[in-house]
């Protein structure tokens, strides 16, 4: 915060609507407007600078200085880690790595219920944290459909799936990006180690949601076991790593450590009835353990250089007096007093990097030259989202330094202790109209803080109940809707798609706000 109050009008009511009115404005460009989201996030980047320069006196030097901070966190390190982990995903794709892995999947139970939990579930979690941004919902729902599965019904499943995996795509990103806004009493961690209060009660839920779905309470009984497996081990190592090491890897290991238990436990166990659909196309590919093993070695080497970078021993060599400190990148933005790290090799995007590098030199039927063909299609691919994303993140912090971020937190925490329970829907609006959980942490994660700073509620909690309640309005982002219709060739019945989506994604959206709150009355 760098102005002199924080309520320019002397009236806290009136100040915190003006200090609204770029999300407002934001959402209403979404919703009302029908503008596209870069175009929106432009627009209310302009209109928060005026806002911040002239209502709430923030200096011009640290206003331009506010965006060139949030532009520079945009590309890095976050559009760094957005454009290496595709780069990756396309790699496995266009070397015939993913053809593989997937058919390895698929084709390890004929039972499609069994089928629903390895991929709807497990592949879901595993791509979302791999890639994120929709790739996730759109890849399984068309394998789902090229096994038999019904286009919409196919797409219903795989958002709701995709409830269990969305608050830590792309390497963590919606987590992640807590550390930089320098929020008091929050970080990244502190935030992953809350959301292990609620997101594993709904990761357990799901996969049997899923199968009652798809066939009721007789599937979930003839297939139990399975259930019981998938949701107890991707819970519980979920709950494990968010708790002990950070949000990067959170979807990562546990779907690969799911999707080997259960295939384990299926060479051992099969339903009495196999559960197949009308359309189900009977043809089931088998791989040798080789073949395998190579196929799932970008994401294996993934897991692996994402691991010893978050080892707080790795991670010291970039701080003060460690051997690669210069690596750094450390000052003021000039002509202003706002500060800006880059962390060129210490970023987690570097990691990745590493790990499709190595994937290229190793795989045969990719060459250097086509995969930086392919990086360059890429960057390219994922310009104007990343634009977007440097947009919103020159908002946030114009928001932030001119003081409309408290303003907006002292107001909301006028509900007195009933904000908690009010805090996911919050974080469930953001994501609806962005469509990202990124985008809405960005948003609002510094109001959520805010309130929970002044009401004496744990901000951690109040943050991860906004990365919470985002992840529940995946299920029907008109972003997210989009995406899964079109990938499964439904494009034009996306009503149709969100009205079998919506009343999953209210439910779970109001237990997060009942347990966000009996949370609040204890930590």
């Amino acid at each position: 915060m760098l102005v002199e109050s924080v309520n320019p009008f002397g009236h806290l009511g009136i100040t915190a609507m003006v200090a609204a009115i770029p999300v407002l404005l934001f959402l209403l460009s979404l919703t009302i407007f029908k503008m596209k989201g870069i175009h929106a996030a432009i627009l209310n980047l302009g209109v928060t600078f005026i806002i911040a320069l002239f209502v709430f006196k923030l200096p011009i030097e640290e206003s331009v200085g506010s965006v060139v901070q949030g532009t520079i966190i945009g590309i890095w390190p976050i559009g760094y880690i957005i454009i290496m982990a595709v780069w990756l995903y396309k790699i496995a794709v266009i070397s015939g790595k993913f053809d593989v892995l997937r058919g390895s999947i698929a084709g390890i139970s004929h039972d499609q219920r069994l089928q629903l939990l390895l991929i709807g579930f497990c592949f879901n979690a595993f791509l979302e944290g791999a890639a994120g941004f929709g790739v996730p919902i759109a890849i399984c729902a068309v394998l789902l459909v090229s096994l038999g599965f019904k286009p919409l019904q196919a797409a219903m499943l795989c958002l709701i799936a995709n409830g269990a995996s969305g608050a830590f795509g792309a390497i963590g990103i919606p987590v992640g990006i807590i550390d930089t806004f320098a929020l008091e009493n929050v970080t990244s961690m502190k935030v992953s180690v809350m959301t292990a209060l609620t997101l594993p009660i709904i990761n357990f839920t799901i996969p049997f949601l899923l199968i009652w779905l798809m066939d009721g309470w007789k599937g979930i009984k003839e297939i139990f076991p399975a259930i019981l497996v998938t949701a107890a081990t991707y819970t519980v190592s979920q709950a494990v790593i968010t708790i002990t090491i950070g949000p990067e890897l959170a979807d990562i290991i546990p779907s690969l450590l799911t999707m080997g238990v259960l295939a384990l436990f299926l060479k051992k166990w099969q339903p009495k009835n196999i559960f197949l659909l009308d359309d189900y196309k009977n043809k089931r590919e088998t791989y040798s353990i080789g073949e395998v093993v190579k196929a799932w070695s970008p994401f294996y080497l993934l897991t692996f250089f994402i691991m010893i970078w978050s080892l707080p021993v790795f991670q010291g060599l970039f701080a003060e007096g460690g051997i690669l400190e210069f690596s750094v990148v450390k000052g003021l933005i000039p002509g202003s007093t706002i500060p800006i790290t880059v962390d060129l090799l210490g970023a987690t995007g570097t990691a990745i990097l590493l790990s499709a590098l190595t994937t290229v030199i190793t795989t045969k039927a990719i060459h250097f030259k086509k995969s930086c063909k392919l990086l360059g299609k890429t960057v390219v691919e994922f310009s104007i989202p990343i634009v977007m994303i440097c947009a919103i993140l020159g908002i946030a912090k114009l928001m932030t330094y001119a003081g409309m971020t408290t303003a907006l937190g002292e107001t909301v925490a006028k509900t007195g202790q009933v904000f908690p329970l009010l805090s996911p829907i919050l974080g469930w609006i953001g994501v609806f109209m962005t469509g990202s959980v990124v985008n809405n942490n960005t948003l609002f994660a510094p109001i959520q803080a805010t309130a929970g700073n002044i009401l004496g509620t744990n901000p951690s909690l109040l943050v991860a109940a906004n990365t919470a309640g985002g992840v529940m309005a995946k299920l029907v982002s008109p972003q997210s809707i989009a995406i899964a219709a079109a990938a499964v060739g439904e494009t034009g019945n996306e009503a149709t798609l969100m009205k079998m989506t919506l009343k999953y994604s209210f439910a779970l959206l109001a237990f997060v706000c009942i347990w966000t709150f009996l949370l609040s009355l204890i930590f």
